[in-house]
């Protein structure tokens, strides 16, 4: 994917990649964000899913709008904005039939008061997004920072069997 979009002329930042682990349940830290160049891990969180993809276990995905799922493939990480959850990070992506509709959906990466330590102790679980990846908001504006510009975000699923 990444060659193929750097041979295509888009811009890629190669330094940083995000992976998505869809097939560890909500309550265990399942994005990464790794640094490329010094090989460290950057961070290690927390992240939602989409309400009508499961409830702690995330096991359905969707491209189709008004879905309220979580989408799997590669995306590339497009332009900010300042929305209802604060800073956010457009996630545009890059499957045909499989994510090429989250511009269109509004998948973004944003911070949600639901993803907490706290909730999860209280509750057991934290909350759902409408298919976003929502993240800490203690962290959030630091991440987003980190990937903005053109940085590959791979959402994985593979069912257990």
């Amino acid at each position: 994917t990444l060659r193929r979009l750097q041979t295509s002329g888009v811009r890629v930042r190669s330094d940083v990649l995000t992976v998505i682990d869809y097939t560890k349940p909500s309550t265990e830290r399942r994005l990464w964000v790794f640094d490329l160049v010094h090989t460290r891990v950057l961070f290690e969180e927390l992240t939602a899913h989409g309400k009508n993809s499961g409830d702690n276990q995330a096991v359905r995905f969707s491209n189709a709008p008004n879905s309220l799922m979580s989408s799997l493939g590669a995306f590339l990480t497009a332009g900010t904005y300042i929305g209802k959850h604060g800073l956010s990070l457009r996630l545009q992506g890059l499957d045909k039939g499989v994510n090429d509709n989250s511009m269109l959906r509004g998948i973004v990466i944003h911070a949600a008061d639901y993803v907490s330590e706290a909730s999860l102790k209280a509750k057991g679980s934290i909350g759902r997004s409408w298919g976003c990846p929502a993240v800490r908001p203690e962290i959030a504006r630091r991440l987003i920072e980190t990937v903005e510009g053109g940085t590959l975000v791979l959402a994985y699923y593979s069912p257990r069997s």
